[in-house]
């Protein structure tokens, strides 16, 4: 049995590995050993994660998925919560999460297979409820801030994001030299949207760039 930490923040605005020393410290109390930590800034709201579907494919039959909360492995819509429990399940990789002690005994308690399985059922409803409290969450916390902007947009208070100028400047430059989509999204950590943007201002009759298809 392997212990795999799994690390998520939901941009590169955010630390990762702000968890990192908690969940050493759980395993160490817990006489757990972790042997691969995967560290991603991704959102939970997205089933499109590369390294957690990496911790998944390097995954062997018991191995265990440790996490701080269960809100960072999962802010996903129901359906996409279920495909992500099937991809689990058929991998056998158990889920550990500092906040459900629930699933603290799946890793530690040294019981029988009967009661084992006991376990794994009540920690599985457990789960269900808080990735489901984790996508209300989120869902609340956007309707609050969309309403929050229809109203200062109606006293004339919104403003919008701040452009980052200094990055847009250097993203319309490397459209000029003719560096691909993909590219600049490495380098720079933007949205496709963002460069689109860009690009029509450079060139209001580009809709898209043919270098993204290819790259």
């Amino acid at each position: 049995m392997f212990v795999r930490a799994y690390l998520r923040a939901s941009d590169k605005s955010q630390d990762a590995t702000r968890a990192r020393e908690q969940i050493e410290t759980f395993a160490n109390e817990h006489g757990l050993r972790i042997a691969a930590t995967y560290i991603e800034n991704e959102t939970g709201t997205k089933l499109d994660r590369p390294e957690l579907f990496r911790l998944l494919a390097d995954a062997s039959e018991g191995d265990i998925l440790l996490c701080e909360q269960v809100d960072r492995l999962s802010r996903l819509t129901s359906p996409d919560w279920e495909r992500l429990k099937s991809e689990l399940a058929a991998r056998r990789v158990r889920v550990v999460a500092l906040d459900l002690p629930t699933s603290w005994m799946i890793a530690t308690a040294k019981v029988d297979n009967f009661t084992l399985r006991m376990f794994e059922a009540v920690n599985g409803m457990m789960l269900d409820v808080l990735a489901a409290v984790a996508r209300k969450d989120y869902e609340d916390r956007r309707r609050r801030q969309a309403q929050g902007q229809m109203k200062a947009k109606a006293e004339g208070r919104y403003t919008g994001r701040k452009e980052n100028l200094a990055r847009n400047s250097g993203i319309a430059s490397m459209l000029r030299a003719g560096t691909s989509w993909s590219q600049i999204q490495a380098a720079t950590g933007c949205s496709r949207a963002t460069i689109a943007k860009i690009a029509k201002r450079l060139d209001p009759n580009k809709g898209s760039d043919h270098r993204a298809l290819s790259a």
